[in-house]
């Protein structure tokens, strides 16, 4: 499969149809999960690997991992977000073990983590979990965050005992979602991280 042809199909699969601002809901867009997703299936990190989607939202990366040949698993607190996902793998045909809750109040270990956090523009430092928790069951994770805290995120890989191997820039297009936006959307440049946690 060409990455162009996966983005068509992430294409057909919906954002949240009720995002909560607190939670920082914003889809990834097809362009930058087929991009991201291509990154570690050519890295030899998606195909035939246990892969875990930690805020899988409405399930873009785990479906586009699992069609790439991953064994996923897609873990979501919010409810809705989760029903929604649940109903977008069944329309894309893509077998993946989702789970409502909180990433906080599981246990899982995977080959493979590729992970959309929350960015920390709501709550401070909310992508902090989702990194300590990943470096804890994955050897290799890929995680997109604002491109602002590339400094505070080398300190904190670093200080988790991993190593960030590369790094990738996007822009990405926010639309106005919240009744706090003011204007119709908004640019805002994201980092691609991959880390890895071997040497640990």
């Amino acid at each position: 499969m060409k990455k162009n042809e996966l983005e068509r199909m992430l294409q057909q699969v919906p954002p949240h149809s009720s995002p909560k601002a607190d939670l920082e809901q914003y889809s990834t867009p097809a362009d930058i999960a087929a991009d991201m997703l291509f990154i570690s299936y050519a890295n030899g990190d998606i195909f035939e690997k246990d892969v875990l989607d930690l805020g899988c939202g409405t399930g873009i990366l785990s479906i586009g991992a699992y069609i790439l040949g991953g064994n996923v698993t897609g873990v979501e607190i919010d409810p809705a977000a989760y029903a929604e996902a649940v109903v977008n793998a069944e329309n894309a045909s893509a077998e993946i073990n989702l789970i409502n809750s909180d990433i906080k109040d599981i246990e899982i270990t995977a080959d493979t983590i590729i992970m959309n956090p929350p960015f920390g523009s709501q709550k401070k430092n909310a992508d902090r979990p989702f990194l300590e928790i990943a470096c804890k069951s994955a050897n290799r994770i890929y995680s997109l965050h604002n491109s602002l805290t590339i400094n505070f995120l080398e300190k904190m890989v670093d200080s988790l005992g991993g190593e960030i191997f590369l790094q990738k820039e996007y822009i990405l297009s926010i639309p106005h979602m919240f009744q706090f936006h003011n204007k119709v959307k908004k640019n805002t440049n994201v980092i691609l991280i991959g880390i890895d946690m071997s040497r640990v």
